[in-house]
Formats: structure tokens, sequence, C-alpha cells
């Protein structure tokens, strides 16, 4: 694009140039030079995204979690299971709605009782991707913080694994389910094989996006605009934390950086102990980032403009134009990618159980 503007500049200088003359002639460019012109820029532009990200892979996997069909299929139900929780009547996919890009659009997320969770319920597309999980990483992966919820007081509010198993015991399907999931283990209906079993689900909730193919060489994947913001985007610090294949994800960082930013929240100092953590969250991810407000660690941030320009300010020093701002949303809309609406297709629940109420 560089190139071609230059070829502008130089042809109207001539233009201007011949303009005494009796037959002035405008001096126009080859019809294949813009064309030319941007695909040198895409190719720049892609190598330098290549260097600093990477393309999703079609699973998450762990060589610690490998994941199995029966292990999927369990997670999957799990996922969807109200009676995982002790009215039955919230199960994760309340919070993290998979039709709706894993959230809720919600500030903070509604739990027992109508009990409002004190942070922003960040979507689980992707999420095995992350360094740990939760804002402040206090779950090392998405296996450990399947289990979280359910035992939360103002989430789930079960009030102890034992009754988790209580309830799954009790429901037809469910044993047979764990046992095929977990042939290896004696006692298969455990609390840790829920977790492993949502984890394993999790695992596969991934959403390739247009970045993802202009990363792997498609140079149309982005459309001008995008590439425009790609390169504001970097130009402008994102990316010094917005790195990796989750775009984010993969670091913690102290909110208020270089501008102190006013909230109540101690972060991961309230996991570590250590003042020094103090007001550090992980790093959100930006894949589907424009699907998933509200935004930050509060869900206070509505829109996606605002959240760019208060992350420039607090964590750059810096004050984005409108066109900045508008550059890095367009770059930032090549990060959706679909719904895999088979995968997350709601299943059939087990059948009624004595102890599971329904």
């Amino acid at each position: 694009m560089r190139a071609g503007v230059a070829w502008m500049g130089i042809s109207a200088v001539l233009l201007v140039a011949g303009c005494g003359r009796d037959a002035p002639q405008a001096v126009v460019p080859p019809a294949e030079a813009p064309a030319a012109a941007m695909t040198a820029d895409a190719t720049a532009l892609q190598a330098q995204a290549a260097a600093m990200f990477k393309v999703l892979p079609a699973e998450m996997s762990a060589e610690a979690s490998p994941v199995t069909e029966a292990q999927v299929t369990l997670g999957r139900i799990l996922y969807y299971d109200p009676r995982l929780s002790r009215n039955q009547d919230i199960s994760c996919n309340s919070c993290h709605d998979l039709a709706k890009y894993g959230v809720d659009g919600q500030p903070t997320s509604s739990g027992d009782k109508g009990q409002l969770g004190g942070r922003n319920s960040p979507t689980t597309y992707n999420a095995a991707l992350h360094v740990a999980q939760f804002w402040d990483g206090r779950a090392a992966d998405v296996e450990a913080q399947a289990k979280g919820p359910i035992l939360n007081p103002v989430e789930m509010a079960m009030p102890d694994e034992d009754s988790v198993i209580k309830v799954l015991k009790s429901i037809p399907g469910y044993p047979e389910l764990f046992q095929a999931a977990f042939p290896d283990d004696a006692n298969p209906v455990n609390y840790d094989n829920v977790g492993r079993a949502i984890g394993a689900f999790e695992r596969r909730l991934v959403t390739p996006a247009p970045f993802d193919r202009f990363l792997a060489g498609e140079l149309a994947a982005l459309d001008a605009a995008q590439l425009a913001g790609f390169n504001t985007f970097v130009n402008t610090g994102c990316a010094s934390c917005h790195s990796g294949a989750g775009v984010g994800g993969g670091m913690y960082q102290k909110l208020g950086l270089v501008k102190p930013f006013e909230t109540a929240d101690a972060g991961r100092a309230g996991v570590t102990q250590n003042e020094a953590d103090r007001f550090f969250f992980k790093v959100p991810s930006l894949r589907n980032i424009d699907q998933t407000g509200p935004y930050f660690h509060d869900g206070k941030v509505a829109t996606l403009d605002a959240a760019i320009r208060l992350m420039a300010e607090h964590q750059l020093g810096k004050t984005l134009t409108d066109g900045e701002v508008a550059a890095i949303t367009s770059f930032l809309g090549s990060l959706t990618g679909a719904i895999p609406a088979d995968y997350i297709a709601m299943p059939a629940l087990p059948g009624k159980g004595p102890a599971s109420g329904t």
C-alpha cells in the first residue's frame, strides 16, 4: 500500500508539472501497479505476523491430558447439565454460552440464587491455550478450572465433591459414560474425572479465523483495512502482550502498567500473596474479542473501541486517534471464527435419578 501511495504521489507531481504545457499528458501508472504494491505489503505483513503469532491448532491437547472421544462425549454432557448445581438451574453453559462465543454478555454472571460474581466470565473458546485459567491464574488448566465453579458458593454452589458424585451416580446413564471415558479407573465416577471430561470437551473448542489462514500464507484472507489494522496493532505495541496462537492468554501483566488503572481488585496477588503481583491479571486472548464483551476483569467496559483506547492509554501511554482505533478494530475482526455448531450441539442429558431431582 505504501508503494501504491508513493506511485500516486509521483503521478500527481508529474501531472502538475505538465500543467503549463500546451498538451499536458497525465502519467497513469500501469493498472497492475496498485495490486502489486498491495501484494508486496501483504507479503511483508504476513511474514511479520508469522514470526509473532501461531496458527490456532485443531485441538488444544496436552501431554498430561490426552483427549479421547469418550471423554469428549461425557464432557459435553456435563458442560450442559444443570444438575451439577445445587438448585439444578445453572450449568457451565449458563455463564459460558457456547452459542454466544462462550460468554453470557453480562459484566458479571448470575449464580446461585441470583448472586453476582466478582469478575467477568471469560470465554471458554480457545481457553485451553492459555498459560493458566481464571483472571488471576489460580487454576493450572481447563481440567482444574472446570472443578472450581461447581463448588463455588456464589456460582453453582454444590456443598462438596461428595454431593456432586452422589448426584451423578444416581442418574441412570452417567456411570456407564464415566466407565467408557475412564476405562482404567476402578472407580471412574469421581470428581477429578468430572474436571478431566469437561476439560477434554473444552480442548476442542477452537474457532479458526481468517487471521489463521493469513498466517498460513493465504494473503487474501485479510482485506486492506484489516492489513492496515494489523500494522497499527503491531506498531502501537499491542502485540507485546497479545501474541502467540491465542493472540494473548500467554502471560500476566499489570493493569495500569504505565498509567494507574482504578480498580479495587488485587488480581494475582490474591493467589500468590505477593505484593509484587498486585493488579496483575492474565492477559486475555483477543480471539473472538468483538463478540465477547463487555470487557476487562470486571466487565465495566462496554465497547471494544473504549477497551482499545483504555489499553493504549494505561498500558502503553498512548492516546489513539479515531482512525487508529478503527484500524485496530478492523484487524481484531479477523480474529473472529465460526462457532462449531455441530460440535457444541446440546446433547440429550441422561435421565432422572433419585438424587438428581430432575
